[in-house]
């Protein structure tokens, strides 16, 4: 009995393109940009997790955090090797403290295991404080709470087998700290405000500026560049910033997306923008196949015999290649040329070395971003 198996090799990908609107719509100005001197900052330090069942660090630094540690609690550890590491774990304490955060404020803090430990499931995090920047001293907000990690790690001793859900090294601590200083912030000097865009480009500044202008009828704003406005405040505003910069924020603006194209070549995604032109152009695709065809073989025992049958297999490697045509390309929107490509009946791969192509050739008027 023979039984012929076909492998056809063929590097396929999941494809997934979205399209941008061609037309222009309309955006508030606070999804547009960001005031100069309102943000957050970074907070870390570094910290220890215990109560542990045995999935902790082995690594010594463990040992001398933890006599630290019993130290500043008035116990003295005069050998290394009477603290046990195995339910405690050295991690990195991090945390975002918001703009104009005040003393008291709590906020959400991540954890994350440094040496060698195996999970962080149903630790607790000792007092922990959180420094800015740098190597400064001072301290901005202090961490301490159980780390939830939101999975577990489960393992058989002994069969090398086991079950791990999400990241049982990674965890966060909701609500974990209280900030202890307010990080100071400046976002004036008394007769002007800085409008950031978040994605600089002159056109949107020079439409934000319009906008504000039109708003406040008069000349309150400057475009410096295309990725900052000066906007200078009013003497009815002078007592009343933060009504003035939310009256800002809440204002239109018409804005349209930019002509580019964004690949990601390892999901087979594709992000068209809706102002993407191909000029005329003619593309030639064809397609590669390989098919491996493979059939069993059987030698029949030699009679009178303890011996078994030989199954021996022969593979027959066939190549096909199907023919290539020149197409015709040209569409002034990305819909017509996701129809023109869709006729070629492309892989996402070969759509992206297409895009590629044309970009070099200079049928294709956007920038192409490769992720």
């Amino acid at each position: 009995m023979k039984k012929s198996k076909e492998y056809i090799l063929i590097c396929s990908m999941v494809l997934v393109v979205f399209f941008l609107p061609s037309s222009t719509y309309s955006a508030k100005i606070r999804d547009l940009c960001e005031v100069q001197g309102v943000r957050g900052n970074i907070l870390k330090g570094i910290g220890l997790v215990v109560g542990l069942a045995g999935t902790g660090d082995s690594v010594p630094v463990t040992r001398l955090a933890q006599r630290q540690m019993l130290e500043r609690l008035g116990l003295t550890i005069s050998n290394l090797k009477d603290v046990s590491p195995k339910n405690s774990a050295l991690v990195m304490v991090t945390a975002e403290i918001p703009p104009f955060a005040k003393e008291g404020t709590r906020v959400d803090v991540k954890v994350d295991a440094i040496g060698d430990c195996k999970s962080l499931e149903g630790g607790m995090l000792l007092e922990t404080h959180l420094r800015g920047p740098g190597l400064g001293d001072t301290v901005y907000a202090v961490a301490q709470g159980p780390v939830s990690i939101g999975g577990f790690n489960a393992e058989r001793g002994g069969g090398g087998t086991g079950m791990r859900k999400n990241h049982p090294t990674s965890g966060r601590i909701p609500l974990g700290a209280y900030i202890e200083r307010e990080v100071p912030s400046t976002i004036t000097d008394g007769k002007r405000i800085v409008l950031l865009l978040k994605r600089p480009d002159f056109q949107s500044a020079d439409r934000i500026r319009q906008a504000i202008d039109n708003e406040f009828r008069e000349s309150i704003a400057l475009a410096m560049g295309g990725g900052a406005i000066r906007v200078t405040v009013p003497d009815i505003y002078c007592q009343d910033l933060v009504g003035f910069i939310a009256r800002i924020e809440n204002i239109e603006v018409t804005t349209s997306p930019p002509a580019k194209i964004v690949i990601n070549e390892r999901t087979g995604t594709i992000v068209i923008g809706g102002d993407v032109v191909v000029k005329p152009c003619e593309v030639a695709h064809g397609n590669l196949t390989i098919k491996i065809t493979t059939t069993p073989q059987v030698t029949p025992a030699t009679p009178f015999t303890q011996s078994q049958p030989v199954v021996t297999e022969t593979s027959a490697l066939e190549v096909q290649e199907s023919d290539a045509y020149l197409m015709p390309i040209a569409g002034t929107s990305a819909s017509e040329v996701a129809q023109a490509l869709n006729k070629l009946k492309i892989s996402p791969r070969d759509m992206i070395s297409i895009f590629q192509a044309l970009k070099e050739a200079g049928a294709l008027e956007a920038e192409l971003e490769v992720m």
